[in-house]
């Protein structure tokens, strides 16, 4: 008898409520309407657990860090119900070769029937000398395991993009996982980020038990439904920016009064993500509201791109992509033109009205 996430659930004494709140919570995270909880409630009575295989490269293990703190859905809930994780050398009990022998197991047992998840990348150079596993070069492990997979999710901006390990002069030719060698092929979700947010990270995860496909992804295969907008676009200070009041130095008064933090290097209208939105800590703040400006984490090649702190050039129009001087000499030339028209028009009025009180003005 096959095992369900629902059998999972029942076993560790969770209420028929309580599973269907669950199921209805993991809609509203996928950004779902209501309607879908019903239909994500029964994948979950009657579809398998899936085995998943976690594995770790060049990486700081930030990404495994945030997981493990999401709130909706929890991330105990997302182990132990939704899927199986059977091979994770950062929180497995298994060690040695007792861990590696899993790898094996999974990789034979459920062939075509599991999902890879990648935290970190591999780096080529010397033959992948710079990052071992059991032993071997990881870039082998993630070969071997990647052969049989369902798909590969890519966490954070390490297996997406490459991150620090890949800056610029990259000595160790540290590798994203889409651009390794016989991978190309692979249905590959990116979820970028350093780290990426608990939230999306599960309910990426929900989405693909759940539906048994990938999400909609956009045209560099990360998922539409988080990655579609910039922080810019959400952001509670775009109307500081639109309106060209700008933080000039830290903790003036412009800082005091949560203007925007364009002028200090923020790269919110340029990064894709959806920290605005859903933000971090279960929606408690993401970096800009607590006072920093972002620093484009999620992008390809951050790391390259100058310092955090370095000013965006080369956005030119009023609004979403204006410049940050154009846009206050603007709004203050339009300021002063209508503080001059309206005087002049108010000094014209007054006249008129003298005129009209002078004797003989009526003959």
């Amino acid at each position: 008898m096959i095992e369900t996430f629902y059998d999972v659930m029942r076993r560790q004494g969770i209420t028929r409520r309580s599973f269907l709140k669950f199921c209805s919570l993991t809609a509203a995270s996928l950004g779902l309407s209501p309607a879908f909880a019903p239909k994500i409630a029964h994948a979950m009575e009657t579809k398998p657990r899936i085995p998943v295989l976690w594995l770790h490269g060049l990486e700081c293990t930030c990404c495994s860090e945030s997981f493990i703190r999401s709130g909706h859905p929890l991330a105990k809930d997302v182990i132990l119900s939704m899927l199986s994780l059977d091979y994770d050398d950062t929180i497995m009990a298994a060690a040695g070769h007792n861990a590696e022998a899993i790898v094996t197991e999974i990789v034979e047992k459920y062939k075509g029937n599991y999902i890879l998840a990648v935290e970190g990348n591999p780096p080529l150079a010397e033959d992948g000398m710079y990052c071992i596993i059991g032993g071997k070069p990881f870039v082998e492990q993630l070969k071997y395991a990647a052969e049989s997979c369902k798909a590969i999710i890519s966490w954070g901006s390490c297996a997406s993009w490459g991150c620090v390990q890949a800056a610029k002069p990259n000595p160790t030719r540290a590798t994203p996982v889409h651009k390794v060698p016989g991978l190309a092929d692979k249905p590959i979700i990116k979820v970028p980020g350093c780290p990426p947010i608990a939230e999306v990270m599960t309910a990426v995860v929900a989405y693909l038990l759940t539906f048994d496909k990938l999400p909609t992804l956009d045209k560099q295969g990360r998922p539409q439904m988080f990655y579609s907008q910039r922080i810019h676009d959400k952001c509670y200070r775009r109307p500081h920016f639109d309106a060209g009041q700008f933080v000039e130095q830290w903790d003036d008064e412009a800082a005091r009064q949560g203007h925007c933090l364009y002028k200090m290097g923020c790269k919110g209208p340029t990064t894709y993500n959806a920290c605005s939105t859903v933000k971090w800590n279960e929606g408690t703040s993401f970096p800009i509201q607590s006072g920093h400006g972002c620093i484009g984490c999620s992008e390809d090649g951050f790391w390259d791109k100058g310092s955090f702190y370095d000013r965006l050039t080369g956005i030119n129009q009023f609004g979403i992509e204006a410049n940050a001087d154009v846009v206050g000499g603007t709004a203050a030339a339009i300021v002063g033109a209508g503080v001059a028209a309206h005087a002049g028009l108010t000094a014209l009025n007054r006249a008129k009205q003298s005129g009209d009180k002078q004797p003989g003005a009526e003959q």
